[in-house]
């Protein structure tokens, strides 16, 4: 298919996230970055990691996404008494018969809302890898395949918040994009503190079915994407590893760079973007705009680089800036 055939496609289905993203605004003021990297998450099939302080309305932006689409939601409380059973479900013993019996947990719906997920302990974090990588669940000794789509979309509160863990580094890994929520505008606020003052609860209806975003989907990865911007997606992933090849004195700052898996998300995240563009194509705009969420819980900061007061996002910047653009 030319990139004249695929822009026209995309055009045309890109109206279904369109139509999502409205049913959304009806009831999230402003956030429109947030808005945007969940539905690059919808096409991309990635889960996502919100982080912000409380208040920001990471929760109802993910409650309102799942209630656009016409699919199953369930929504998980993380606390510090939290079981792995609380979530994957268990086998109970049935009197009865002398049987096993094996009740599912929440986590067999189509989106999981992990609500400050960084509040209970690694055991039951760890929990989610499997569902999340091989998209199946162990209970005992079956094995069950999770329901298509399967996506988790978790909220963090900052790490310095009271009674946080952190992430384990393989799970954190398991996250296409982690998404920093910021404050609202003053305007935004404003309209959001009328809305509440009015009782203005909209009423959000299931607008798009799973099959119209599967089709969807087919179209983003059909979307054309050149060598050049490819090799350039390999480069910045490849230069937070080997800072030096690049001629970066970064070395000291990073003690972990991203897995390959960054340079698949990336990819997969600027061809989305390009989507919901409407365009045929990517461009490297579209990776430089998605390279701070799809790498910046993947690079692990050095102590030094925490003395100085670095961030992973700063380091990023400083690759997108240094790292020559096809």
């Amino acid at each position: 298919m030319d990139i004249q055939a695929v822009t026209q496609e995309v055009e045309k289905k890109s109206i279904i996230l369109r139509q999502i993203m409205a049913e959304i605004e009806k009831v999230i003021v402003g956030q429109r970055y947030l808005i945007e990297r969940l539905l690059i998450g919808i096409l991309c099939d990635g889960h996502m990691l919100l982080e912000g302080l409380p208040g920001l309305a990471k929760t109802t932006a993910v409650k309102t996404l799942a209630a656009a689409i016409r699919t199953s939601f369930q929504r998980i409380q993380f606390t510090p008494d939290l079981l792995p059973a609380d979530i994957l479900g268990t086998q109970i013993y049935r009197t009865d018969n002398a049987t096993f019996e094996i009740k599912k947990g929440p986590i067999f719906h189509n989106i999981i809302l992990a609500d400050e997920i960084n509040r209970a302990p690694a055991k039951v974090q760890s929990a989610l890898l499997e569902a999340m990588q091989e998209k199946q669940v162990t209970i005992g000794e079956t094995t069950f395949s999770l329901e298509n789509p399967f996506l988790v979309l978790a909220t963090q509160n900052p790490i310095e918040q009271e009674g946080t863990y952190p992430l384990p580094e393989a799970q954190i890994d398991r996250f296409m994009l982690k998404i920093k929520v910021d404050y609202p505008s003053a305007e935004e606020e404003k309209e959001i503190m009328c809305r509440v003052y009015q009782g203005a609860a909209e009423h959000i209806s299931g607008v798009v079915d799973v099959s119209r975003i599967d089709s969807a989907k087919e179209t983003m990865r059909s979307i054309h994407m050149e060598e050049k911007i490819v090799d350039y997606i390999v480069a910045i992933s490849r230069a937070t590893r080997y800072p030096k090849e690049f001629g970066l004195d970064l070395g000291h700052m990073i003690s972990y760079g991203a897995s390959p898996r960054a340079s698949i998300w990336l990819g997969l995240a600027a061809k989305a973007n390009a989507f919901l563009s409407g365009r045929g194509y990517v461009t490297p705009q579209d990776v430089k705009s998605l390279a701070p969420d799809v790498l910046r819980h993947r690079i692990i900061i050095s102590y030094e680089a925490e003395a100085e007061g670095k961030t992973s996002d700063d380091l990023i910047k400083i690759l997108l800036e240094r790292i020559e653009v096809p």
